[in-house]
């Protein structure tokens, strides 16, 4: 929006500088018929005294006033003809830059109006998020009261509470803390199941699928919602506290540690979203394998998380989050599943960014199509999708 009230903007200057320019010669042109008026003021009445040799058919005036008055008459016709001109485009430039003040007032006031429903947006969001965190705080904080009484008894007996008692204590404040910080720059919960809807079809009606890193619960409550069982996993007491208060299947612990008391080929489906990046590249590894095992025929596996290979998504969401460990580069990750034993493994971007992209430029000259084909690799740098999934198949 920015950069079309500034292009506005110029276009209504540029009308104005015109405007203005032809005022500033019909005003010349004005003063030059003025002028000409007093000299034919003065050359009209003697030259019209004789009226015998003037208005005479077959009269052939030769004398210096009337040649003069001739050259004055001719002059004025001619000025008088381009000011008609000049008034005619007077208006036509009137008309144009009413126009594009019209056009620059609309932009600026739908702009003001826009900034003002989206600060009103954010700030709905705002007191949402911090409306979800309140509620899962006020329950977590009688779980701590209970935590923190019995450390305050065992203080009491002058005893020493084990690492363990005080673990629980600061591992719920932890876990509190990054539930905030999910709720803040997650996104809305509705929005996530948008984002994730994508991804039902990979997985059959009346199957079982574990979602690892359940979070929230966005995508159980999509496969419940689509005739699938669905269980959860986190590491986060809080998020799987919530899950469970959504009447969702969800246990809390180390992913890798549980998934592993899975059976082998017990489940026909593996999704995890945004997970990835906060694990070591040997737990990736280890993860990856496992998934393969404990997946049945024909069962996928769905890795999604944020594309590297994207600044926008490097600097605006990976970097956003203290806890990721680092990027996974949309091959290595195609690699590390196809090493396992996947098959027919596709990556497939999403969220695309198109709002945010540069803009081409118009025109089909060889210089417009040089600079639009540079546009478009700086877009594919910059703004390329910022999420991606690894989506692969055990046959």
């Amino acid at each position: 929006m920015k950069r079309t009230i500034e292009k506005l903007a110029q276009e209504r200057r540029d009308k104005e500088q015109r405007f203005s320019k032809k005022l500033e010669e019909y005003q010349e042109d004005r003063q030059s018929l003025e002028h000409l008026e007093e000299r034919l003021k003065t050359l009209t009445f003697p030259a019209l005294s004789k009226k015998r040799d003037i208005f005479a058919p077959k009269a052939k005036p030769s004398s210096p006033e009337w040649e003069e008055l001739r050259d004055v008459l001719a002059q004025t016709i001619g000025r008088t003809k381009k000011m008609t001109s000049s008034f005619m485009d007077i208006l036509k430039l009137h008309d144009a830059l009413t126009d594009a003040k019209d056009k620059e007032w609309d932009a600026l006031g739908s702009n003001h109006v826009g900034m003002i429903f989206k600060s009103m947006e954010w700030r709905v969001d705002k007191l949402s998020a911090e409306y979800a965190d309140v509620k899962i705080l006020m329950k977590k904080f009688l779980a701590l009261k209970e935590q923190l009484n019995k450390l305050t008894a065992i203080l009491e007996e002058k005893k020493m509470p084990s690492p363990a008692q005080v673990g629980q204590v600061v591992e719920a404040i932890e876990d509190a803390r990054y539930t905030g910080f999910e709720n803040r720059f997650r996104g809305d919960e509705g929005e996530i199941e948008k984002q994730q809807e994508r991804y039902i079809p990979y997985f059959r009606k009346g199957g079982k699928v574990l979602d690892l890193g359940c979070g929230r619960g966005e995508f159980l409550d999509l496969l419940q919602k689509n005739g699938i069982e669905g269980a959860g996993i986190d590491g986060n007491s809080q998020m799987v506290d919530r899950c469970i208060d959504k009447g969702l299947d969800c246990r809390k612990g180390d992913i890798l540690e549980l998934l592993a008391d899975r059976p082998d080929a017990s489940l026909d489906g593996i999704f995890s979203s945004q997970v990835i990046e906060h694990l070591a590249p040997a737990y990736l590894r280890r993860l990856v394998d496992l998934c393969y095992f404990k997946l049945a025929p024909s069962g996928v596996l769905v890795l999604e998380t944020i594309n590297p290979t994207s600044v926008f998504a490097l600097v605006q969401i990976y970097y956003l989050d203290l806890s990721h460990q680092r990027p996974v580069h949309p091959q290595t990750l195609k690699f590390l599943m196809e090493s396992a034993g996947f098959e027919q493994v596709q990556i497939q971007y999403s969220a695309e960014l198109d709002a945010d992209k540069l803009q081409n430029l118009p025109g089909a000259d060889e210089t417009s199509s040089i600079l639009n084909r540079n546009i478009d690799r700086l877009n594919q740098l910059l703004y390329a999708a910022p999420n991606y999934a690894a989506i692969g198949k055990k046959v």
